[in-house]
């Protein structure tokens, strides 16, 4: 699995370690905005998921699932902690940021006993226990059919076309967004980055499972003891509002902020959205 690696502007300020785990066809290059304005106090690492960006491809595609990403995400953070403790810079505070996927991850992560630092702050993007079901139907459409682009800037151009939910953004933003989702072949064109089988077991689901794992994500976040923070695009057809009001009133209470504009989900690009990250994970006022 490749990450990313943000270290602090500051060395002393590596002991505060932040993940940030992506959504379900990004990659961890996602998070370069907001790592560039967390790495002024903190370490920000941003993994791309295995079968995604420059992580290695699984030969069996069942293991594109959330408790093996889990399982990855604890061998990094074993990694991490180990090379910190051998630099002799202990990592001392640990937090998480999750887009999607990344924090349905994150719910699994965070719920694990034995962690060999707790995650003191979790920020949920967009994301809950309860996943629409229509959502899911839209993902599922494209998902796992990786078309074939003759450059970078055509293929954003198809993105921008399926990701209206990502809100308003610039060319230039939309361009930086778009830069490590595709892969070159050897004529020239583009392709997407991602194992195109990450699709098999999300098209195995059905609706009655889907219903049958809501259980399951609710007993984790009634697990949850990080401060916790929710952000919801205003627009959003996978994190209803009613989802967010019972995530607000239950288990670690999550904070819960909204944005105009925007679905599914924020990219957390836009200065709003950076900001309240930011606000929230290194207590600035």
């Amino acid at each position: 699995m490749a990450y990313w690696d943000w270290p602090a502007e500051n060395t002393h300020d590596n002991s505060h370690v932040v993940l940030a785990v992506h959504g379900l066809t990004r990659t961890g290059r996602d998070f370069d905005v907001l790592a560039q304005h967390l790495s002024t106090k903190a370490r920000v690492i941003c993994p791309d998921i295995v079968g995604r960006g420059r992580s290695d491809w699984l030969a069996d595609p069942q293991g594109y699932q959330i408790p093996a990403y889990v399982g990855d995400m604890l061998s990094l953070m074993g990694q991490l902690v180990q090379e910190a403790q051998n630099q002799g810079q202990p990592i001392s505070q640990l937090d998480w940021v999750g887009t999607s996927m990344g924090g349905l991850i994150g719910l699994g992560f965070v719920t694990l006993p034995g962690l060999p630092i707790p995650v003191g702050k979790l920020v949920l993007n967009d994301v809950g226990p309860v996943i629409e079901w229509s959502s899911l139907m839209r993902i599922g459409q494209y998902l796992g059919k990786s078309g074939q682009y003759g450059s970078v800037e055509e293929g954003a151009a198809y993105l921008r076309s399926i990701a209206a939910g990502f809100g308003p953004h610039t060319d230039a933003q939309w361009l930086a967004l778009s830069q490590a989702m595709f892969r070159q072949l050897e004529d020239g064109s583009v392709t997407t980055h991602y194992d195109p089988a990450i699709a098999v077991p999300y098209q195995a689901l059905t609706q009655e499972a889907s219903k049958a794992g809501e259980a399951t994500l609710w007993s984790l976040y009634d697990q949850v003891s990080a401060k916790t923070l929710l952000l919801r695009g205003k627009d959003s057809d996978l994190l209803s509002v009613a989802t967010a009001a019972a995530m607000a009133a239950r288990g670690p209470r999550a904070q819960v902020v909204e944005f105009a504009g925007v679905g599914h989900a924020p990219t957390l690009v836009q200065d709003d959205q950076v900001e309240a990250v930011v606000r929230f994970l290194l207590d600035t006022p």
